[in-house]
């Protein structure tokens, strides 16, 4: 085989299996950095000028996953200060490339020492180890919760652009450990620690989250995500369905294993004349299909459920193996959540927004 073609052959291999560190195809983000590094960040390509934009609004979004909002919340400080880096120009996007960087500043890796040698049960340790014969124990490096910090700066970049649709994403908890929300006040959801939308299951929920944190332990629990006033016809028929795309974007954060669209898997249990959302001249009777319809949005409100596994670093001890697979125990120390609930809320508000800001590019392109 001739050089050219071997380097071609190499290049195509390489695209295959880049690292999966892109979002997006017209709206699309590259995050960067790691837990214990000096920061982390994003760059932004695809955003279009003139969108009103500044440090203050991304900053919001940010402190809205800071630590230290919630009893389940880590005792690192960070104050995770936004920094626009380039693509702002008197207060607008100017349509290049938009950085965002956000220091680390509380950095402590000497709790981590002990476990530099040590796979933490239902961390990424074991299989980024397999995948890359190297890690970076402290805290987590890249699979670290740390990295959608970035995220969150992307989503408030997308949330802006929304806004000139009048589209808008929220996000709220709907079971904590076991506590159900019942109620469905989305007033409330900035009223309690746990941005639930039910004042009573909220109370439960810090009970229950104090429980838990004396045990040493951890907990999970289901996010909803609503928007409202998406238009319809956006998605791609397919391979790029909306709901496609909003499912892969939110399974792409470290503690989400599963993802639910409209009656997600309580539709299984129905009857398709249960299941069905009747249409009337003044739209749709119910919302089971949350909003899409053949992977493209009609219309009506789109809400997305995840659920959230319990946060791995547990005092509890356990059985591991070590980096020569020798049996060994370990008990994590240091400072960490006892949910990802509630700082992941606004970890997914941000993804489906990216998801939306996407989609809204591309359904803009195929209109005459």
């Amino acid at each position: 085989m001739k050089l050219e073609q071997s380097l071609y052959v190499y290049l195509f291999i390489w695209m295959e299996k880049m690292p999966g560190n892109t979002f997006g195809k017209l709206f699309r983000i590259t995050t960067w950095g790691e837990s214990h590094g000096k920061g982390v960040g994003v760059v932004i390509d695809g955003c279009p000028p003139k969108i009103p934009l500044d440090e203050g609004s991304i900053q919001t979004m940010i402190n809205r996953r800071r630590p230290g909002t919630s009893v389940a919340s880590t005792a690192r400080r960070e104050p995770d200060q936004a920094v626009i880096m380039s693509g702002v120009f008197e207060g607008v996007t100017t349509g290049t490339p938009i950085m965002i960087m956000v220091h680390n500043k509380d950095v402590d890796s000497k709790a981590y020492e002990p476990y530099a040698n040590l796979f933490r049960p239902g961390h990424g340790d074991i299989s980024y180890f397999a995948k890359y014969g190297v890690r970076d124990w402290r805290g987590g490096g890249r699979a670290s919760a740390r990295e959608t910090v970035a995220r969150v700066a992307a989503g408030a970049v997308a949330k802006a652009f929304l806004a000139k649709q009048n589209i808008e994403i929220v996000s709220y908890t709907v079971e904590l450990g076991g506590i159900r929300a019942e109620a469905r006040d989305l007033n409330l959801i900035n009223n309690n620690m746990f941005c639930s939308p039910d004042m009573d299951a909220a109370q439960e929920m810090e009970k229950r989250v104090v429980e838990v944190k004396k045990m040493g332990d951890s907990i999970g629990g289901i996010v909803e995500i609503l928007a409202r006033d998406v238009p319809p016809g956006w998605g791609e028929p397919v391979f790029d369905k909306i709901d496609a795309d909003l499912a892969k974007a939110l399974m792409s954060i470290g503690a989400v294993k599963g993802v639910e669209i409209g009656a997600g898997f309580n539709a299984a249990g129905k009857l398709g004349s249960e299941n069905n959302d009747a249409i009337t001249p003044q739209g749709f009777l119910s919302n089971h299909a949350g909003g899409i319809l053949a992977g493209i949005s009609n219309g009506d409100d789109i809400v997305v459920r995840v659920a959230v596994k319990p946060i791995p670093s547990i005092r509890i001890e356990q059985n591991t193996i070590d980096t020569s697979k020798r049996p060994a125990t370990i008990s994590t120390k240091g400072r960490h959540d006892v949910s990802a609930i509630p700082r992941i809320n606004v970890v997914c508000e941000a993804m489906v927004s990216l998801v939306l800001a996407d989609h809204l590019l591309r359904q803009t392109a195929i209109q005459p």
